[in-house]
């Protein structure tokens, strides 16, 4: 008995955890459920590859502060929480910025001030305040984690449809330190290529046909559950009534 209480306990603690890793995939998706880092989306998604970059980075400043908040959290003074959080956010970022600047400088150039902004990246400032602050080491550093890669797909998407419908193609090795340098992807399209979406322009109309997508996506599920939930419900008062006729008439076939 105590086994299986203990695998229960077990399994129930993995599935817990899997949930917490991926519950920023989808459902709680900071770029398309949650509207954090917006401008990130936006400044650095001309392409694929700065768009990987700053997922990368995001990811590192993410799991690495939610990991020191949940261990220094109950020595921080209520009273500078907040700039606390900002300092160790700050740390890491300075060590990401340092680290790009010699690793991958075309990507350090490209990004910019971009990479210092991560300070102010309400998601990660976020997930601080909200959850490694109330939680232990191993789900803080797993909700960093499921955040940032849902951080990261939610970029590398913007960055897939900005480039490849600006240029026609999908270029690899240009920002980051791949070793090697070409084209996954090249159409040779031209004619149809639009160069507005290489620009801020094109990042809102990206971002906005996303959006309206992953909405009309929830909105058919939701609907979905209640069309189920209401059959159901009626499903539940036909038997309730079919109850409620047979004891009638067994009631007036024992008073005849």
């Amino acid at each position: 008995m105590a086994q299986a209480k203990a695998k229960a306990s077990n399994k129930k603690k993995d599935l817990g955890y899997l949930a917490n890793l991926t519950k920023g995939f989808i459902k709680e998706n900071p770029i398309f459920t949650f509207m954090l880092g917006l401008c990130p989306a936006l400044a650095v998604t001309g392409t694929v590859e700065t768009a990987l970059g700053m997922g990368i980075l995001v990811i590192f400043v993410l799991v690495s502060s939610n990991i020191v908040v949940s261990l220094i959290k109950g020595f921080i003074p209520p009273e500078v929480k907040i700039p606390s959080y900002i300092v160790i956010i700050s740390t890491f970022v300075t060590i990401v910025g340092l680290l790009t600047e010699a690793y991958a400088p075309a990507l350090h150039e490209s990004l910019g001030i971009f990479i210092p902004l991560i300070v102010v990246n309400c998601l990660i400032l976020g997930r601080a305040e909200s959850f490694a602050s109330k939680n232990n080491i191993l789900n803080s550093a797993i909700d960093g984690l499921g955040m940032g890669l849902g951080f990261l797909g939610a970029m590398v998407l913007i960055g897939f449809f900005r480039e490849f419908f600006a240029t026609g193609a999908l270029a690899y090795g240009v920002y980051l330190p791949l070793g090697v340098e070409g084209s996954i992807v090249n159409l040779e399209w031209y004619l149809l290529s639009i160069a507005v979406f290489s620009g801020p322009a094109g990042g809102f109309l990206v971002i906005g046909l996303l959006l309206g997508l992953f909405n009309g996506i929830s909105i058919m599920k939701r609907n979905k559950k209640e069309r189920e939930r209401q059959k159901m419900i009626e499903e539940k008062k036909r038997i309730a009534l079919e109850r409620k006729r047979q004891k009638a008439m067994e009631s007036a076939g024992g008073n005849a």
